[in-house]
């Protein structure tokens, strides 16, 4: 993997120079055991739509909103929110004694070649460890990194077939595909009559019935219809809203915050379907899976080591170790912008090793109006690993127990 040249991050002034809020706390540790290694596989900040066309025709009545950045790309607010977000987890690490409150640590980065992922990485890294010089590990932007797609960049090997079947397991069959259409009915029709209003038989997202694409090779599952687009058009409302828009922009003013809450049930069930099956999470985290156990594993190495990458690898993640969470504005399970699967290396007095789950993101409120962290305490949950029980806590896992849930051999 190529790197860019060292950065020395001098991004948003005002908040390096301020020191890292003493009140920042995170969960309390389990008794005995000190924080010493971090990785963190978190979600870029918030962005347009990331085609120039956001939907297909006939999809919505009304022209979507403008953006400040081309599709795709971070946002100034989205890269705000991110700076904020590294700014707090210093504060964290730093009064649990695990950065410290002066001077530079080695810290690993790793970004996808997206723009707006290495821009994230950049933003973070200038409030996590600010006045340091940090590289951003990533391919060149826009050349695809099978690290962060290896189904897609045949770096795995991956049956479509038995993808489509785990994903019509957890269906319940193609019936169960047409039955989840039938239960978000309501929702549907929410969501047609703000893309829609008036609605009408050629506008919206029901104008074909969802399915389950047929299983192609090389490519990851895929829904069609209904479903696929309405988990498309909530996810804009949802970036819409978190980029700080005006309300009769959100949504062309039909949107309210209970609406983008609800309508994210169409994203999450996407991902509890083609994402977090176990077969298919596997072969998608198969790229990152030995840098996060490097990371944790590893007898020397960075303290932190950040991986910034898509919603579509954290939901991954979460099912290939089976976590939930639920973040104040998103449905369950939802990846946040910004949000990530964290996870802590703690030690013990005899240097015995354990890994503990946590999820932390800002709330979307808190990303809409980029709110003080030092005040507003982001999401932030300890997630019980099943299977895993270290030191008489249920969750917590041994390095080696966790490094073969995370591998699958366990």
């Amino acid at each position: 993997m190529k790197g860019l040249p060292a950065l020395r991050f001098a991004l948003f002034p005002l908040l390096l120079t301020m020191a890292a809020p003493s009140m920042a706390k995170g969960p309390a540790l389990p008794p005995g055991l000190k924080l010493d290694r971090v990785v963190l596989l978190m979600r870029h900040g918030v962005r347009p739509p990331t085609k120039a066309t956001p939907m297909p025709e006939g999809t919505a009545r009304q022209p979507w909103p403008s953006w400040p950045v081309k599709a795709g790309y971070l946002t100034p607010h989205g890269q705000a929110a991110i700076a904020r977000l590294g700014r707090y987890d210093r504060g964290i690490w730093t009064a649990a004694g695990l950065l410290p409150r002066s001077g530079c640590v080695d810290v690993r980065m790793v970004a996808d070649s997206d723009e707006r992922t290495i821009r994230t990485a950049e933003a973070y890294a200038g409030t996590l460890m600010p006045n340091c010089t940090i590289a951003i590990a990533h391919q060149p932007q826009d050349v695809a990194d099978p690290l962060f797609s290896p189904v897609d960049e045949g770096a795995v090997s991956f049956d479509p077939e038995q993808a489509r079947r785990a994903v019509l397991g957890e269906a319940g069959g193609e019936a169960g595909i047409a039955r989840l259409e039938t239960r978000l009915a309501p929702e549907l029709a929410r969501l047609n009559a703000i893309l829609c209003a008036p609605v009408s038989a050629g506008c919206g997202v029901t104008q074909e019935p969802s399915g389950l694409a047929p299983a192609k090779p090389g490519k990851r599952p895929k829904l069609t219809g209904a479903l696929d687009r309405a988990s498309t058009a909530a996810q804009i409302l949802l970036l819409e809203y978190a980029e700080g828009k005006p309300m009769a922009e959100v949504g062309w003013g039909r949107a309210t915050a209970a609406d983008i809450e609800r309508l994210g049930v169409f994203h999450s069930e996407e991902f509890r379907l083609l994402a977090r099956p176990r077969y298919v999470a596997k072969a998608n985290l198969s790229g990152l899976t030995p840098l996060i156990v490097q990371g944790l594993a590893a007898a020397k190495g960075p303290v932190v080591t950040m991986l910034s990458g898509h919603d579509t690898n954290i939901a991954s993640l979460g099912g290939l170790l089976d976590l939930h969470w639920k973040v104040p504005g998103l449905t369950a399970d939802d990846p946040a912008p910004g949000g990530a699967i964290v996870f802590e290396r703690l030690v013990d007095a005899r240097g015995q090793a354990y890994v503990r789950a946590l999820y932390r993101a800002q709330t979307l409120a808190q990303i809409r109006n980029l709110a003080d962290l030092a005040k507003e305490r982001p999401y932030i949950a300890v997630l019980p690993i099943p299977g895993c029980t270290a030191r008489g806590v249920v969750g917590m896992c041994s390095i080696r127990a966790f490094e073969e849930r995370l591998t699958g051999t366990r």
